[in-house]
């Protein structure tokens, strides 16, 4: 009878020890140790680096490197079976989502700048890519200033978008600018003529042409809207200790042969759904990147 008690108290005890050992961590950490949940932020159509493939599966360049930081969190917790659970996010909602709990972490292709900073934060940077458009060919539309007087779209709520009302604004272009929510209902403005160009960062510009019933007809333009910027896994702000953690897993790799692995499998050889190659090496400003990791949110800061 005595030992019966014993055990039931022992028994009694381990979920008290675990609510002992979640009150002790704070921010996010508590948060997925009180739910056994980390809750990953994805896109469903940003190709290459967080998109569903023909099977729904998430899959991408950046969902890679999250899963790697999945990894670091569940050794940080002593959770080998933590749940990954993701939630589509959009341009416009990403950061709300992640301000409210929604996501922990959000996986994509998203600009760390000096605005964003103000209501997240990001890890080290992942991927480094600059403002540009892609415009029909038969078009002959050779530089920002041929856009005068036409109508351009972007994705609502993005980086590209501010900088094309910033441009138009500041070289008085007198462009129509027409939001769309997403890539693809951006170039397909373009396909159908109702936009003469579409603005964003130039490696999505290449994957979307990739992608085409007949990426001949397009070409991106190489007069920049903005200098390289550097993308970024989405975290909540003031919460150092989650941020220690996602920074050092993400330097590991990046430091790593591994990472070499994960950039050639995404950029330099066929991917999911369609094959398509994208055939971008990676650039000498984000090999430095790997080489000595930043999280900065200056393109001054990434010599090239």
């Amino acid at each position: 009878m005595r030992h019966l008690r014993f055990l039931i108290a022992g028994v009694l005890a381990v979920p008290a020890l675990a609510q002992a050992q979640a009150e002790d961590l704070t921010g996010t950490f508590q948060k997925i140790k009180e739910t056994g949940i980390i809750a990953l932020g994805i896109r469903d159509t940003a190709v290459p680096f967080s998109y569903i493939d023909d099977k729904q599966q998430v899959v991408g360049y950046t969902i890679d490197i999250c899963m790697k930081v999945v990894d670091a969190i569940k050794a940080e917790l002593k959770m080998p079976d933590l749940k990954v659970q993701t939630n589509v996010v959009t341009a416009s909602n990403r950061i709300p989502l992640m301000a409210n709990g929604t996501v922990d972490l959000e996986c994509s292709n998203t600009t760390n700048n000096p605005d964003r900073q103000k209501q997240v934060t990001f890890s080290n940077s992942h991927f480094l890519t600059a403002s540009k458009f892609v415009s029909r060919k038969a078009d002959h539309i050779a530089s920002i200033e041929g856009l005068k007087g036409k109508a351009v779209t972007s994705v609502s709520g993005s980086s590209n978008m501010v900088q094309l009302n910033q441009v138009n604004a500041s070289r008085k272009l007198g462009i129509t600018v027409l939001p769309a929510k997403d890539g693809v209902e951006a170039f397909l403005m373009v396909e159908t003529g109702r936009a003469a160009a579409y603005v964003m960062d130039d490696v999505l510009l290449a994957a979307v042409i990739a992608g085409s019933k007949d990426p001949s007809l397009y070409e991106i333009v190489d007069d920049p809207f903005s200098k390289p910027e550097p993308y970024g896994i989405m975290l909540r702000r003031n919460d150092p200790a989650f941020k220690a953690v996602v920074d050092r897993a993400t330097a590991t790799l990046y430091k790593s042969p591994e990472m070499k692995a994960i950039y050639d499998k995404w950029f330099l050889s066929p991917i999911p759904p369609k094959g398509i190659n994208f055939n971008v090496p990676i650039p000498p400003v984000l090999k430095h990147q790997f080489e000595s990791p930043t999280d900065s949110p200056d393109p001054a800061s990434y010599p090239g």
